[in-house]
């Protein structure tokens, strides 16, 4: 029987290269995302349908993911991949900043693996796929509600494998490191003071060597291929650090005291 994978965020990125993965792979594949009638590379894909899926919406979700498993007859794996990066001078955050940040990366997933694990456990087990990130694990700069969004999603989904596991549902963490995607374009969010010239030395620095580091950004395919190779894997293996320097960064982490992270990170940033 043909496997069936739903996953949102599919506009662009890591998203849109998972569909073009899974499909070349032979995977029925239920692409979400806001705005379907906008998408045109998938639309010649036999196995390939889309569906209008906002993850801040609860009614668009439990129709859309109705909607996949009525059209296919299954829900093997759900991969939750919507999400954004919000960056910048925490001081300069509005709550709205930092409630649309949890709403999308934290509450948006838990809303569709919500409904995700009611549809697997009656149909006898599945799949859900997080697209976490290295800096769910560890931290950089001015980053501190994207990681703290990153961490949750790393918290959470740990615990709920425990009271999953009874019901034949997996969880998988994906960690990616530099990809190539709107993060750090359209889909980046970046604060910073508007009156006030206090943190312009430390913002120049940063945005320094971010630029510098994203030059060594791996394509999205990468992470694709990897999503795949999880969703495939029925061990009890949870994380998948991918993309450099994800699996570097994640095993020195795990190795050296913090303190000597910390300061090869403000090494790294001239700070």
């Amino acid at each position: 029987m043909t496997k069936t994978v739903l996953i949102t965020g599919t506009s662009s990125g890591i998203g849109k290269a998972a569909v073009l993965e899974f499909a070349k792979q032979g995977w029925n594949v239920a692409a979400t995302m806001r705005s379907p009638e906008k998408e045109t590379t998938f639309k010649n894909l036999p196995n390939v349908r889309l569906y209008a899926l906002d993850v801040t919406d609860n009614d668009s979700i439990q129709k859309a993911l109705a909607s996949a498993k009525n059209d296919f007859g299954n829900l093997d794996v759900v991969v939750n991949n919507a999400g954004y990066g919000l960056d910048g001078v925490f001081e300069a955050m509005s709550d709205d900043d930092i409630i649309k940040q949890f709403d999308t990366n934290v509450f948006g997933l838990m809303r569709v693996t919500r409904e995700a694990i009611k549809i697997m456990r009656e149909q006898g087990g599945g799949k859900i796929v997080q697209i976490a990130s290295m800096g769910g694990r560890l931290a950089f700069p001015l980053y501190s509600i994207y990681h703290a969004s990153k961490w949750a999603v790393e918290g959470f989904t740990e615990s709920l494998h425990y009271e999953l596991s009874p019901f034949n549902i997996q969880l998988k963490l994906i960690e990616p490191g530099l990809i190539q995607t709107e993060f750090t374009g359209t889909s980046r969010h970046f604060v910073k003071p508007a009156k006030d010239d206090a943190y312009d030395g430390y913002l120049a620095k940063f945005e320094k060597a971010a630029n510098d580091a994203m030059k060594n950004a791996e394509n999205p395919e990468k992470v694709a291929r990897t999503i795949v190779k999880a969703s495939n894997d029925d061990r009890s293996k949870m994380r998948y650090p991918v993309g450099s320097p994800a699996p570097m960064l994640l095993f020195i982490k795990r190795l050296v005291p913090d303190a000597w992270f910390f300061k090869m990170v403000r090494m790294s940033y001239k700070i």
